[in-house]
């Protein structure tokens, strides 16, 4: 009798090893083509766009005041009316220091509201990162347990998210802003969002 082992092709028992690497590489070519689709790799789809701002309410950063008295905290309700950023933020985030110079340029136009998210951070350490570097934000609201940001999806820090006027986050951005971003990622979102009149879809 002849042995069934003998008789089976050479080239099938290579074929079957040769799979598991092809199998690697075809997943891998997927990821990236997934990664690098649309350009920019930072900028994350999110289940919250165009969906309505989470349920949350933020006391003030204590003791941070500006020209105009103490910067308040913020809510669900204040994301209305008018379009505005929305930045997540920590005195212990390097990227975030990184950035603050372009959220500083951002803050000098007259047409752009910033809100801050300080996550996870000591709001002595707070109060100094932006009394060294400057405050661009009109309210800033402290996550100490990082809860809200949960809510907001966040990813990582920093996070830039663009609310339109009827509350609906429409542009999620991961990771420090650079002035290129800005020009071709953030400001066209902030310029579509201002002329979204859409009611947000449920959540």
């Amino acid at each position: 009798m002849t042995d069934q082992a003998e008789t089976r092709p050479r080239g099938s028992s290579r074929l079957w090893l040769l799979l598991p690497f092809g199998l690697f590489f075809a997943l891998s070519a997927l990821f990236y083509e997934r990664l690098t689709a649309g350009g920019n790799p930072s900028v994350i789809p999110s289940a919250l766009i165009n969906k309505p701002v989470p349920d949350f309410a933020m006391p003030a950063l204590e003791g941070l005041t500006d020209d105009n008295g103490p910067v308040p905290g913020f809510a669900t309700a204040d994301l209305k009316d008018t379009v505005t950023l929305v930045n997540v933020w920590g005195s212990w985030c390097g990227p975030c220091r990184a950035e603050h110079p372009y959220l500083m340029a951002l803050a000098e136009r007259d047409d752009i509201r910033i809100f801050g998210i300080n996550q996870k951070d000591k709001p002595a350490n707070a109060r100094r990162f932006l009394g060294s570097l400057g405050n661009p934000y009109k309210a800033v609201g402290v996550d100490p347990r990082g809860r809200v940001s949960i809510d907001w999806g966040v990813y990582g820090v920093p996070e830039t998210f663009v609310v339109n006027a009827q509350g609906c986050i429409t542009h999620k951005h991961v990771g420090p802003l650079t002035e290129e971003l800005i020009q071709t990622k953030l400001l066209p979102a902030v310029e579509a969002a201002r002329a979204s009149t859409e009611p947000c879809a449920a959540s």
